[in-house]
C-alpha cells in the first residue's frame, strides 16, 4: 500500500495561556495541531474559539490568518501513513467537526499534566491530547504514557518524525504558493515546449 504524509504543526503563538505553559516546559512550542497535506489548507487542534478570550476553547479548524498564527513561530514535522491509516485519522477528525459544539479544552487535564496525573474526561482535549488521539486512531502511533500527559515537546523528540520547517509559519505559507506556483509555470511550460527533432 502507497505510504503518504501528514503533519504536524508545533507553534508558539506568545499567547498569554502559551507563555504561561512555556514558564513550566522550558520548551519553544507549546501549542500542536494536524494537519493532512503540506500546504497545511486545514489544520486541527484543540485551542481558542475567540481570538480575545482564551479560556473559551474546544475542537477548532485553525485560521493560520489569524493575528494569534500569523506571526507565530513553528516547527512543522512530517509522519508517514498508508492510505487507510489517514482515512482512520480524517474520519475521526471529521466526526469530531460535525459534534464540535459537544467537545470542550481540558483545562483541568492541563493541571493534571503538571502534576503528572492524567485527567480524562469525556468529550474535553488539549491539544497535544487531541493531536496524539488522531495518531492513536490511526495507529500511527502507540504512546507508551497516556494521552493526557502528551506535550507538544512530545512529538519533536520522535525518531519516525522528520522536521520539515522551523521559522516564521507565514514565510513557510508564503514560500509554500511560490512554490506551487513555480511548479504550475513549469508544467505549463514543458506542455507548450515545441518538440526539436534530433
Amino acid at each position: 500500500m502507497k505510504v503518504k504524509k501528514g503533519y504536524i504543526l508545533l507553534t508558539d503563538t506568545r499567547s498569554v495561556l502559551t507563555r504561561l505553559i512555556r514558564l513550566y516546559t522550558k520548551e519553544p512550542y507549546n501549542h500542536a495541531s494536524i494537519a493532512f497535506d503540506p500546504e497545511l489548507s486545514e489544520v486541527y487542534s484543540f485551542g481558542r474559539k475567540s481570538e480575545r478570550n482564551p479560556f473559551i476553547g474546544g475542537f477548532v479548524k485553525e485560521d493560520l490568518k489569524s493575528r494569534l498564527l500569523v506571526e507565530a513561530n513553528c516547527a512543522i514535522y512530517s509522519f508517514e501513513a498508508t492510505e487507510d491509516q489517514l482515512d482512520k485519522m480524517r474520519e475521526y477528525v471529521r466526526e469530531m467537526a460535525e459534534k464540535k459544539s459537544q467537545y470542550r479544552y481540558n483545562f483541568l487535564g492541563l493541571f493534571g499534566f503538571i502534576i503528572n496525573k492524567p485527567i480524562d474526561r469525556k468529550n474535553h482535549f488539549f491539544c497535544s491530547q487531541f493531536v496524539a488521539s488522531v495518531l492513536a486512531e490511526g495507529h500511527v502511533l502507540m504512546f507508551s504514557k497516556p494521552l493526557a500527559l502528551i506535550a507538544p515537546s512530545d512529538f519533536r523528540n520522535l525518531v519516525n518524525f522528520e522536521l520539515v520547517y522551523q521559522g516564521r509559519l507565514m514565510d513557510y505559507k508564503a514560500n509554500r504558493k511560490t512554490l506551487k506556483r513555480n511548479q504550475k509555470l513549469n508544467l505549463m511550460c514543458a506542455k507548450t515546449k515545441t518538440p526539436t527533432l534530433s
